[in-house]
């Protein structure tokens, strides 16, 4: 359903402190309602509809049922203005302080034009119900794309990549110009999909993992060797993996490198 403009008597002002960036480009819209694979959830979430740019395609849609979570009051009462048949699952809220497990005891789709400055927040969340969420279609920052879409021995392969890759494939869709968004951003944004792997637990312990990870990303400009003595100081033996830097380090040696974190630590 397109807006009713008859209906239409307010507009709704992009504000810099939520890092609204309004889609103006109904193509791109379709192209990103069209990135949602079919048959992967019975639900699909959307995060900060806005005015409905990309909510008016995901509702056409037959394959899922849409809910949308939007924590701008604005956009909330100009969803409910102009699409009616959302208001029944339109949620005022905060996305990242959402229990998904409460909202869809089953699976969802997360979908949505994500706000540059809470997208790898978004991301970090995603991670946290990884067994619900089957398939992500984002819009954020094309550095932040490249940067999860990166492999291993790319300069942008960081922290966020090794956490996503090991729970997602992750495809790198399109680049987005800035000129199609009102304000238009600085920079340009990219479209990527997450599709949930097989991999449905970390071969070592989850938690040590982020901790080993962190700690040798934190100081990516050194060796491994001298970024886990700085993170591990009682770790005493050594590693083939410690004259390298970690952006060389796929998901499974980051396992290995983990593994032998716990076995050597006193």
């Amino acid at each position: 359903m397109m807006p009713n403009n008859n209906l239409h008597t307010m507009k709704v002002k992009p504000k810099k402190h939520l890092g609204q960036h309004f889609l103006t480009d109904m193509s791109i819209s379709q192209r990103i309602s069209d990135s949602v694979l079919p048959d992967m959830s019975k639900s699909t979430l959307e995060i900060g509809p806005g005015t409905g740019v990309l909510t008016q395609y995901l509702l056409k849609r037959e394959d899922f049922e849409l809910t949308a979570i939007e924590i701008d009051t604005e956009s909330v009462e100009y969803l409910k203005i102009n699409y009616p048949e959302l208001t029944p699952k339109l949620i005022f809220g905060d996305f990242l302080n959402s229990n998904i497990e409460e909202m869809f005891p089953n699976t969802v789709n997360v979908v949505g034009n994500f706000p540059y400055n809470i997208s790898s927040q978004i991301y970090f969340k995603i991670l946290e119900y990884k067994n619900l969420v089957p398939q992500s279609v984002g819009m954020i920052q094309r550095e932040v794309a490249l940067r999860i879409a990166s492999k291993p021995g790319n300069k942008q392969y960081g922290i966020l990549s090794v956490f996503l890759q090991a729970f997602y494939d992750i495809e790198y869709l399109f680049t987005v110009d800035e000129h199609v968004f009102n304000p238009p951003p600085k920079v340009k944004s990219a479209v990527i999909r997450l599709i949930r792997n097989k991999r449905m637990n970390l071969d070592c312990d989850e938690a040590l993992f982020k901790r080993v990870v962190k700690a040798t990303f934190n100081q990516r400009r050194k060796t491994i060797r001298n970024s886990l003595r700085a993170g591990f100081p009682n770790l005493e033996a050594t590693h083939e993996f410690y004259s390298l830097r970690p952006e060389r380090l796929s998901v499974e040696q980051f396992e290995e490198l983990t593994r032998f974190v716990q076995e050597n630590t006193k």
